[in-house]
């Protein structure tokens, strides 16, 4: 896989003026529909007709460009939030800039450097994701969200059994190389150091370098086959096999709230809105499933996603905006990886850091592929 230094030249992009509504709008509607969103976005203010017709480079006059703000109002790409006020684009509006009016360019090249250096590979991947969340807060000033790796896509390195008291085995497994598990088992009988030993030795032998998915399969398959033509190993170590696949880990409890990881929650108070919709969007993230919603959706599409207002799902963030982008480990995705900010959020800015983060972290989880 290369870098994301190596691979920046391919994502500069030019407006692609490529949508309908864009093609319906004349080049003067769109440049001043450009001008409104990236005033909105400076300060937040509604923009008035006056003030956009003394900007340098407008050459017409003040009447003019009110007839266009109100071309763009009709078409519902602008509105009026208070009567006599100026416009702010409508969602619609900023879907139709960002998909068709912004140039994106590559993150700066010293904070690509920053982020290759801090996202080591010989981190564990759980170190890397943590650091890839608060790195990519920390580049945006917004709130990361991070769906975890998908344990389906580990591959089983190493897999060891201790004896433990009471008819139970401490597992020792070790996936992608680098990522260690403790799981504590319930045994059907007393095991001997030496049976539990010969059982891993088989299973590494067997099931080594299989994906999780894949070994889930095959341990079924063989718990399926003819049992009179199977050793006594043999059954004990699918055994102990089985057991350890259905079991979730000692720590399930705090496991099933780890779906996905959340860095810099502080920055929804910035967000400009009520603390009611502060308070709900706080409880979203607790709750998890609309958020989770989100992230699967980015999971089964490929490059930068974005959601703008309720396309994020219904009028509680009808004031977030969400950029998000799959990343990878081996070659596969396994995660997703973004940021919550106001609509009103640079996205020329925001749109390359999501990106960058995501391919240094995906080069990360891979380093075999360098």
């Amino acid at each position: 896989m290369l870098s994301y230094l190596q691979e920046s030249e391919a994502m500069k992009s030019e407006p692609s003026m490529s949508t309908a509504d864009a093609q319906e709008l004349d080049r003067r509607a769109q440049q001043f529909l450009k001008r409104v969103v990236e005033r909105y976005i400076d300060d937040g203010l509604p923009v008035a007709s006056k003030a956009l017709a003394s900007e340098p480079g407008v050459e017409v006059s003040a009447a003019t460009v009110r007839n266009v703000m109100s071309e763009l109002e009709a078409r519902g790409l602008v509105r009026s939030p208070h009567t006599s006020a100026g416009k702010v684009p409508t969602e619609q509006g900023l879907r139709l800039f960002v998909d068709s009016l912004l140039s994106v360019q590559p993150l700066p090249l010293a904070e690509a450097q920053r982020l290759e250096q801090a996202l080591n590979p010989d981190r564990s991947p759980q170190e890397l994701v943590s650091s890839a969340s608060r790195l990519l807060s920390h580049l945006t000033r917004m709130t990361c969200v991070v769906l975890l790796p998908r344990q389906n896509s580990a591959a089983l390195r190493h897999i060891e059994f201790l004896p433990l008291a009471g008819q139970r085995a401490l597992v020792i497994l070790v996936l992608n190389d680098r990522e260690v598990q403790n799981r504590v088992i319930p045994l059907d009988r007393e095991y001997t150091e030496a049976e539990l030993r010969e059982a891993g030795n088989f299973l590494n032998q067997t099931f080594g370098g299989k994906p999780l998915d894949q070994l889930r399969a095959a341990l079924v398959a063989s718990m399926q086959s003819d049992k009179e033509r199977m050793s006594e190993l043999m059954q004990s170590a699918l055994d102990l096999a089985a057991r350890t696949f259905e079991a979730p880990p000692e720590s399930a409890e705090a496991d099933a709230e780890s779906d996905y990881l959340v860095s810099g929650e502080a920055a929804l108070l910035d967000l400009g809105s009520t603390n009611d919709t502060v308070r709900q969007l706080f409880e979203t993230f607790t709750r998890k499933s609309a958020v989770l919603h989100l992230l699967d959706q980015c999971l089964n599409s490929e490059g930068i996603q974005l959601f703008i207002g309720q396309e994020a799902g219904g009028e509680l963030f009808e004031s977030v905006s969400f950029v998000g982008t799959p990343y990878e480990a081996q070659g596969a995705v396994t995660g997703v990886l973004g940021v919550v900010g106001p609509t009103r959020m640079a996205y020329q800015r925001v749109i390359p850091a999501v990106d960058a983060t995501a391919r240094v972290l995906s080069a990360a989880l891979s380093p075999g592929d360098l």
